[in-house]
Protein backbone atom coordinates (compact mmCIF):
# COMPACT_ATOMS: atom_id res chain seq x y z
CA UNK A 1 0.00 0.00 0.00
CA UNK A 2 1.07 3.62 -0.51
CA UNK A 3 1.40 5.98 2.44
CA UNK A 4 1.07 9.62 1.45
CA UNK A 5 4.07 11.90 1.94
CA UNK A 6 3.44 13.95 5.12
CA UNK A 7 4.80 17.00 3.31
CA UNK A 8 1.79 16.93 0.97
CA UNK A 9 -0.72 17.59 3.75
CA UNK A 10 -2.20 21.11 3.72
CA UNK A 11 -0.61 23.37 6.34
CA UNK A 12 -2.39 24.16 9.60
CA UNK A 13 -1.35 26.63 12.27
CA UNK A 14 -0.45 24.67 15.40
CA UNK A 15 -0.33 25.78 19.01
CA UNK A 16 1.67 23.74 21.52
CA UNK A 17 0.11 23.36 24.97
CA UNK A 18 2.80 22.16 27.36
CA UNK A 19 6.41 22.65 26.15
CA UNK A 20 7.91 19.48 27.61
CA UNK A 21 10.13 16.74 26.20
CA UNK A 22 7.52 15.18 23.93
CA UNK A 23 6.51 18.60 22.58
CA UNK A 24 10.12 19.23 21.58
CA UNK A 25 10.08 16.07 19.49
CA UNK A 26 6.69 16.94 18.04
CA UNK A 27 7.84 20.34 16.81
CA UNK A 28 11.21 19.09 15.52
CA UNK A 29 9.59 16.39 13.40
CA UNK A 30 6.76 18.63 12.27
CA UNK A 31 9.20 21.25 11.01
CA UNK A 32 11.55 18.68 9.47
CA UNK A 33 9.04 16.45 7.70
CA UNK A 34 5.80 18.37 7.08
CA UNK A 35 4.52 21.69 5.73
CA UNK A 36 2.80 22.48 9.04
CA UNK A 37 3.25 25.80 10.82
CA UNK A 38 3.88 26.08 14.55
CA UNK A 39 2.63 29.55 15.40
CA UNK A 40 2.29 29.58 19.19
CA UNK A 41 3.23 27.84 22.42
CA UNK A 42 1.61 28.06 25.82
CA UNK A 43 2.86 27.16 29.29
CA UNK A 44 1.93 27.99 32.87
CA UNK A 45 5.46 29.42 32.98
CA UNK A 46 6.02 32.43 30.76
CA UNK A 47 9.77 31.77 30.88
CA UNK A 48 9.34 28.17 29.63
CA UNK A 49 7.05 29.29 26.85
CA UNK A 50 9.52 31.97 25.82
CA UNK A 51 12.47 29.59 25.82
CA UNK A 52 10.56 27.04 23.71
CA UNK A 53 9.45 29.74 21.27
CA UNK A 54 13.02 31.01 20.94
CA UNK A 55 14.38 27.52 20.33
CA UNK A 56 12.06 26.85 17.41
CA UNK A 57 11.47 30.35 16.07
CA UNK A 58 7.82 30.37 17.15
CA UNK A 59 6.25 33.81 16.96
CA UNK A 60 3.86 33.76 19.94
CA UNK A 61 4.67 32.60 23.48
CA UNK A 62 1.81 32.58 26.00
CA UNK A 63 2.27 32.40 29.75
CA UNK A 64 -1.05 30.63 30.29
CA UNK A 65 -3.16 28.07 28.46
CA UNK A 66 -6.20 30.33 28.10
CA UNK A 67 -4.23 32.81 25.99
CA UNK A 68 -2.91 30.02 23.80
CA UNK A 69 -6.28 28.50 22.97
CA UNK A 70 -7.80 31.91 22.25
CA UNK A 71 -4.96 32.90 19.90
CA UNK A 72 -6.60 33.70 16.53
CA UNK A 73 -3.49 32.47 14.70
CA UNK A 74 -3.93 28.90 16.01
CA UNK A 75 -6.08 26.33 14.20
CA UNK A 76 -5.24 23.19 16.17
CA UNK A 77 -3.80 22.61 19.63
CA UNK A 78 -1.37 19.80 20.41
CA UNK A 79 -1.71 18.88 24.09
CA UNK A 80 1.44 17.50 25.70
CA UNK A 81 0.85 17.95 29.42
CA UNK A 82 0.82 15.12 32.02
CA UNK A 83 -1.95 12.52 31.60
CA UNK A 84 -3.90 13.91 34.55
CA UNK A 85 -4.33 17.26 32.80
CA UNK A 86 -5.37 16.07 29.35
CA UNK A 87 -9.12 16.23 29.83
CA UNK A 88 -9.18 19.76 31.24
CA UNK A 89 -6.70 21.03 28.64
CA UNK A 90 -8.58 19.43 25.74
CA UNK A 91 -11.95 20.77 26.92
CA UNK A 92 -10.42 24.24 27.25
CA UNK A 93 -9.17 24.17 23.66
CA UNK A 94 -12.40 22.68 22.30
CA UNK A 95 -14.48 25.35 24.07
CA UNK A 96 -12.34 27.93 22.27
CA UNK A 97 -13.25 26.31 18.94
CA UNK A 98 -9.87 24.69 18.34
CA UNK A 99 -9.19 21.26 16.88
CA UNK A 100 -7.16 19.06 19.25
CA UNK A 101 -4.52 16.36 19.06
CA UNK A 102 -4.03 14.97 22.56
CA UNK A 103 -0.98 12.96 23.57
CA UNK A 104 -1.58 9.35 24.48
CA UNK A 105 -3.28 8.27 26.56
CA UNK A 106 -5.93 10.81 25.65
CA UNK A 107 -7.12 10.96 29.28
CA UNK A 108 -6.83 8.99 32.52
CA UNK A 109 -9.83 6.77 31.78
CA UNK A 110 -12.59 6.03 29.29
CA UNK A 111 -15.16 8.27 31.00
CA UNK A 112 -12.90 11.30 30.62
CA UNK A 113 -12.17 10.37 27.00
CA UNK A 114 -15.90 10.28 26.26
CA UNK A 115 -16.23 13.79 27.66
CA UNK A 116 -13.54 15.03 25.29
CA UNK A 117 -14.98 13.33 22.20
CA UNK A 118 -18.54 14.39 23.06
CA UNK A 119 -17.44 18.00 23.49
CA UNK A 120 -15.56 17.93 20.19
CA UNK A 121 -18.58 16.52 18.31
CA UNK A 122 -20.85 19.14 19.85
CA UNK A 123 -18.42 21.91 18.88
CA UNK A 124 -17.86 20.46 15.41
CA UNK A 125 -14.08 20.28 15.80
CA UNK A 126 -11.57 17.50 15.14
CA UNK A 127 -10.29 15.50 18.12
CA UNK A 128 -7.84 12.60 18.13
CA UNK A 129 -5.47 10.77 20.42
CA UNK A 130 -1.83 11.12 19.38
CA UNK A 131 -1.19 7.38 19.11
CA UNK A 132 1.52 7.98 16.54
CA UNK A 133 2.19 4.31 15.83
CA UNK A 134 -1.27 3.91 14.26
CA UNK A 135 -0.15 6.07 11.33
CA UNK A 136 3.31 4.62 10.69
CA UNK A 137 3.98 2.92 7.33
CA UNK A 138 4.86 -0.49 8.80
CA UNK A 139 1.74 -0.64 10.99
CA UNK A 140 -0.50 0.29 8.08
CA UNK A 141 1.22 -2.25 5.82
CA UNK A 142 1.03 -5.15 8.29
CA UNK A 143 -2.62 -4.35 9.02
CA UNK A 144 -3.30 -4.46 5.27
CA UNK A 145 -1.41 -7.77 4.98
CA UNK A 146 -3.51 -9.31 7.73
CA UNK A 147 -6.64 -7.98 6.07
CA UNK A 148 -5.63 -9.63 2.80
CA UNK A 149 -5.37 -12.96 4.58
CA UNK A 150 -1.61 -13.28 4.12
CA UNK A 151 -1.28 -15.37 7.30
CA UNK A 152 -4.82 -16.73 7.38
CA UNK A 153 -7.15 -16.32 10.33
CA UNK A 154 -5.32 -14.63 13.22
CA UNK A 155 -4.88 -16.90 16.24
CA UNK A 156 -2.63 -14.91 18.56
CA UNK A 157 -0.91 -11.56 19.09
CA UNK A 158 1.87 -10.68 21.51
CA UNK A 159 3.75 -7.47 22.24
CA UNK A 160 5.82 -6.01 25.05
CA UNK A 161 6.97 -2.56 26.09
CA UNK A 162 9.26 -2.25 29.07
CA UNK A 163 11.70 0.49 29.99
CA UNK A 164 13.99 0.87 33.00
CA UNK A 165 12.20 3.94 34.38
CA UNK A 166 12.15 3.43 38.14
CA UNK A 167 12.63 7.08 39.03
CA UNK A 168 11.96 8.75 42.38
CA UNK A 169 8.43 8.82 43.82
CA UNK A 170 7.77 12.40 42.71
CA UNK A 171 8.45 11.63 39.03
CA UNK A 172 5.26 11.71 36.95
CA UNK A 173 5.59 8.00 36.07
CA UNK A 174 5.35 7.04 39.75
CA UNK A 175 2.98 9.80 40.85
CA UNK A 176 -0.70 8.78 41.12
CA UNK A 177 -1.70 12.47 41.10
CA UNK A 178 -0.27 12.66 37.56
CA UNK A 179 -1.82 9.32 36.50
CA UNK A 180 1.50 7.49 36.56
CA UNK A 181 2.25 3.83 36.06
CA UNK A 182 3.41 1.53 33.28
CA UNK A 183 0.02 0.91 31.68
CA UNK A 184 -0.93 4.43 30.64
CA UNK A 185 2.55 5.45 29.56
CA UNK A 186 3.98 2.27 28.04
CA UNK A 187 1.32 -0.42 28.03
CA UNK A 188 -0.95 1.64 25.83
CA UNK A 189 1.30 0.69 22.89
CA UNK A 190 1.01 -3.12 23.04
CA UNK A 191 -2.68 -2.85 23.92
CA UNK A 192 -3.29 -0.59 20.92
CA UNK A 193 -1.30 -2.96 18.71
CA UNK A 194 -3.46 -5.91 19.73
CA UNK A 195 -6.61 -3.84 19.25
CA UNK A 196 -5.47 -2.85 15.76
CA UNK A 197 -5.29 -6.52 14.77
CA UNK A 198 -8.04 -8.16 16.81
CA UNK A 199 -10.37 -5.35 17.86
CA UNK A 200 -12.28 -5.13 21.12
CA UNK A 201 -11.75 -8.18 23.37
CA UNK A 202 -14.45 -10.21 25.06
CA UNK A 203 -12.38 -11.10 28.12
CA UNK A 204 -9.61 -9.24 29.99
CA UNK A 205 -7.29 -10.63 32.66
CA UNK A 206 -4.49 -8.63 34.28
CA UNK A 207 -1.79 -9.52 36.77
CA UNK A 208 1.05 -7.35 37.99
CA UNK A 209 2.73 -5.53 40.84
CA UNK A 210 2.33 -2.04 42.19
CA UNK A 211 5.03 0.43 43.09
CA UNK A 212 5.46 1.88 46.57
CA UNK A 213 3.37 4.83 45.33
CA UNK A 214 0.46 2.52 44.37
CA UNK A 215 0.70 2.78 40.60
CA UNK A 216 1.39 -0.20 38.35
CA UNK A 217 5.07 -0.98 37.98
CA UNK A 218 4.46 -4.08 35.92
CA UNK A 219 1.40 -5.57 34.22
CA UNK A 220 0.75 -8.57 32.02
CA UNK A 221 -2.60 -8.53 30.26
CA UNK A 222 -4.33 -11.42 28.52
CA UNK A 223 -7.10 -10.55 26.09
CA UNK A 224 -9.52 -13.26 25.03
CA UNK A 225 -11.91 -13.27 22.08
CA UNK A 226 -14.98 -15.40 21.56
CA UNK A 227 -13.50 -16.32 18.16
CA UNK A 228 -10.78 -18.22 20.01
CA UNK A 229 -8.08 -15.63 19.30
CA UNK A 230 -5.95 -14.23 22.12
CA UNK A 231 -3.38 -11.56 22.90
CA UNK A 232 -0.63 -11.55 25.55
CA UNK A 233 0.72 -8.10 26.36
CA UNK A 234 3.38 -7.02 28.82
CA UNK A 235 4.57 -3.69 30.19
CA UNK A 236 6.96 -2.67 32.95
CA UNK A 237 8.84 0.28 34.41
CA UNK A 238 11.47 -2.03 35.87
CA UNK A 239 13.25 -3.57 32.88
CA UNK A 240 14.21 -2.73 29.31
CA UNK A 241 12.37 -5.48 27.41
CA UNK A 242 12.85 -6.33 23.70
CA UNK A 243 9.81 -4.24 22.61
CA UNK A 244 8.91 -6.61 19.79
CA UNK A 245 5.61 -7.99 18.55
CA UNK A 246 4.25 -10.93 16.61
CA UNK A 247 1.02 -11.99 14.99
CA UNK A 248 0.34 -15.70 14.48
CA UNK A 249 -2.19 -16.93 11.95
CA UNK A 250 -3.40 -20.31 10.76
CA UNK A 251 -1.11 -20.18 7.72
CA UNK A 252 1.83 -18.02 8.82
CA UNK A 253 3.19 -15.38 11.15
CA UNK A 254 4.39 -11.79 11.18
CA UNK A 255 7.44 -10.87 13.27
CA UNK A 256 7.76 -7.15 13.99
CA UNK A 257 11.26 -5.96 14.81
CA UNK A 258 12.06 -3.74 17.75
CA UNK A 259 10.89 -1.16 18.49
CA UNK A 260 7.50 -2.39 17.22
CA UNK A 261 5.58 0.85 17.90
CA UNK A 262 8.22 3.07 16.23
CA UNK A 263 9.33 3.05 12.56
CA UNK A 264 10.70 -0.44 11.99
CA UNK A 265 10.50 -3.50 9.74
CA UNK A 266 8.61 -6.77 9.79
CA UNK A 267 8.82 -10.18 8.13
CA UNK A 268 6.03 -12.49 7.04
CA UNK A 269 6.77 -16.23 7.07
CA UNK A 270 4.12 -18.60 5.73
CA UNK A 271 3.74 -22.28 6.44
CA UNK A 272 4.11 -22.98 2.71
CA UNK A 273 7.74 -21.80 2.94
CA UNK A 274 7.26 -18.41 1.27
CA UNK A 275 8.17 -15.17 2.98
CA UNK A 276 8.60 -11.46 2.41
CA UNK A 277 9.66 -8.46 4.46
CA UNK A 278 8.81 -4.79 4.70
CA UNK A 279 11.22 -2.05 5.72
CA UNK A 280 9.35 0.78 7.39
CA UNK A 281 12.34 2.48 8.94
CA UNK A 282 11.96 6.21 8.30
CA UNK A 283 13.35 9.30 10.02
CA UNK A 284 11.15 10.70 12.77
CA UNK A 285 7.69 9.19 12.86
CA UNK A 286 5.43 11.83 14.40
CA UNK A 287 4.96 13.45 10.99
CA UNK A 288 2.43 10.82 9.86
CA UNK A 289 -0.07 11.56 12.62
CA UNK A 290 0.48 15.30 12.20
CA UNK A 291 -0.24 15.09 8.47
CA UNK A 292 -3.33 12.95 9.13
CA UNK A 293 -4.78 15.65 11.37
CA UNK A 294 -4.12 18.29 8.71
CA UNK A 295 -5.80 16.24 5.98
CA UNK A 296 -8.88 15.47 8.05
CA UNK A 297 -9.29 19.05 9.24
CA UNK A 298 -8.93 20.31 5.66
CA UNK A 299 -11.66 17.83 4.67
CA UNK A 300 -13.85 19.15 7.52
CA UNK A 301 -13.90 15.76 9.22
CA UNK A 302 -13.99 15.42 13.00
CA UNK A 303 -12.08 12.14 13.36
CA UNK A 304 -9.66 9.88 11.50
CA UNK A 305 -10.54 6.37 10.30
CA UNK A 306 -6.97 5.38 11.20
CA UNK A 307 -7.55 6.18 14.89
CA UNK A 308 -11.24 6.67 15.57
CA UNK A 309 -12.77 7.85 18.80
CA UNK A 310 -14.10 4.32 19.32
CA UNK A 311 -10.61 2.85 18.85
CA UNK A 312 -9.34 5.09 21.63
CA UNK A 313 -12.32 4.35 23.87
CA UNK A 314 -11.86 0.59 23.42
CA UNK A 315 -8.22 0.81 24.47
CA UNK A 316 -9.04 3.09 27.41
CA UNK A 317 -11.67 0.59 28.60
CA UNK A 318 -9.13 -2.24 28.44
CA UNK A 319 -6.74 -0.20 30.58
CA UNK A 320 -9.56 0.77 32.97
CA UNK A 321 -10.38 -2.90 33.53
CA UNK A 322 -6.71 -3.85 33.89
CA UNK A 323 -6.17 -1.10 36.45
CA UNK A 324 -9.28 -2.20 38.34
CA UNK A 325 -7.95 -5.75 38.54
CA UNK A 326 -4.53 -4.49 39.66
CA UNK A 327 -6.02 -2.09 42.21
CA UNK A 328 -4.76 1.17 40.71
CA UNK A 329 -7.03 4.14 41.35
CA UNK A 330 -6.06 7.74 40.65
CA UNK A 331 -7.08 10.56 42.99
CA UNK A 332 -10.37 12.05 41.88
CA UNK A 333 -11.56 9.03 39.90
Amino acid sequence: MTVEDPRSAPPLRWGILGPGRIAHRFVRESLAHTAQLVTAVGSRSEARAGAFAHEFGIEAAHGDYESLVSDPDVDVVYIATPHSEHKANALLAIAAGKHVLVEKPITRNAAEAREVFDAAREAGVFAMEAMWSSFLPHIRELKAAVGRGEIGEVVGVAADHGQMLNFGPTHRLLNPELAGGALLDLGVYPISFAHTILGRPDHITAVGELTATAVDGHATIALGYDSGAYAVLDTTLWAATPCVAWIAGESGRILVDRTFYAPTSFEINRLDGTSWSYDGRVPGGFQYQIAEVARRVAAKETESPLRTAQDTLDVMEIMDEARAQLGVVYPGE
